[in-house]
């Protein structure tokens, strides 16, 4: 396969991460930002396996199934059941309006090419676009954390940054598969205790919008 066609179709499925990112900043659903975040994770899984053709890396195929059971199938559908079970209000109260989150995310993106293409010109030409997105995707994916006051999309928000992580790795050569594995079991566990979280916000202020802590530490204060 041609060099131009390996780097045609990297870049297009690592653009297509931060496409699918820019749509889980419209959402204005919980369960079509879990979809998104479904989509987003597959999209990675895309990517990391092609990593692993391009780079003859098996192990990285590894990593692409971990993405594909974990973040696309496994957490999506115990979020969607944890919703169902919480009664939680499915609209996500958003910070700022959906307009101006798009605008500094367009912002970011632009920051990030500029930013990472001049810091990696010595770098191979695959891994310096590469790397490019995965900082776009990471910036967004805490976007979505800043701007949403739901804890649920406020996980998301942190799963898919996570995701942007995994594209930085897996674009720069790989890494080891213990690493891998490691990051799984974490995300695995940092998954059961955000569960245990969001049941104890709800019994405790029968709301998961973060703003109720907000105002509930305002009036200890007092």
């Amino acid at each position: 396969m041609s060099g131009g066609l390996t780097f045609d179709i990297a870049h297009l499925l690592a653009g297509g991460l931060v496409l699918v990112s820019f749509m889980m900043l419209y959402q204005d659903r919980l369960y079509s930002l879990l979809n998104m975040f479904a989509l987003h994770s597959l999209v990675l899984t895309l990517s990391v396996a092609w990593q692993a053709y391009v780079q003859h890396a098996p192990h990285l195929y590894v990593t692409a199934a971990i993405a594909l059971g974990f973040k696309a199938i496994i957490i999506p559908v115990a979020l969607h059941r944890m919703i169902r079970r919480l009664g939680i209000h499915r609209e996500i109260e958003t910070v700022v309006g959906i307009g101006p989150t798009m605008f500094a995310g367009m912002g970011l993106v632009a920051l990030s090419m500029v930013v990472m293409l001049r810091v990696t010109q010595a770098a191979d030409p695959l891994a310096r676009e590469d790397l490019a997105f995965a900082l776009a995707v990471l910036l967004l994916g805490l976007l979505v954390m800043v701007t949403r006051r739901n804890a649920v999309s406020q996980i998301v928000g942190f799963m898919s940054l996570e995701n942007g992580l995994v594209l930085a790795a897996t674009g720069a050569k790989g890494m080891p598969l213990v690493v891998e594995i490691s990051v799984a079991f974490s995300i695995l566990i940092a998954f059961i205790v955000i569960g245990v979280f969001l049941f104890r916000i709800r019994e405790r202020f029968d709301t998961v919008d973060v703003q109720a802590l907000d105002d509930f530490k305002g009036k200890r204060r007092r």
